[in-house]
């Protein structure tokens, strides 16, 4: 499956965005998918998750409680609407589609399909 991000851009600390990700090749609705960031100078990290229904989430306790993940599989699409945006989460922003059927704290090893990249910039 190919994935295309989309949405990131430059906001102020407190702030909001929405990034969106669309599959193609193969229904995405065969994969569960997430998101991983990597900041400059740092190692890409876990962001969140979501199960192919939707009907489960995950998170890293850094997003947990201002990220929420969501999916529409009619439309082949994912989404991170990011809340409360602090400096520290400036970085790239990657959708991936995972090898598995859960949502849990994904490892780069447990992925299929990595999108390009979007970046997000929060100032202070």
């Amino acid at each position: 499956v190919q994935l295309q991000a989309s949405g990131g851009g430059l906001v102020q600390a407190g702030g909001s965005l929405r990034l969106s990700c669309t599959a193609s090749g193969r229904s995405q609705s065969r994969y569960a998918m997430g998101w991983f960031r990597q900041a400059p100078g740092k190692e890409r990290e876990f962001v969140a998750a979501i199960t192919r229904s939707g009907g489960s989430t995950y998170y890293a306790d850094s997003v947990k409680g201002r990220f929420t993940i969501s999916r529409d599989n009619a439309k082949n699409a994912l989404y991170l609407k990011m809340d409360s945006l602090k400096p520290e989460d400036t970085a790239v922003y990657y959708c991936v589609a995972s090898k598995y059927s859960g949502a849990y704290y994904y490892t780069e090893a447990d992925i299929n399909s990595w999108g390009q990249g979007t970046q997000v910039t929060v100032s202070s």
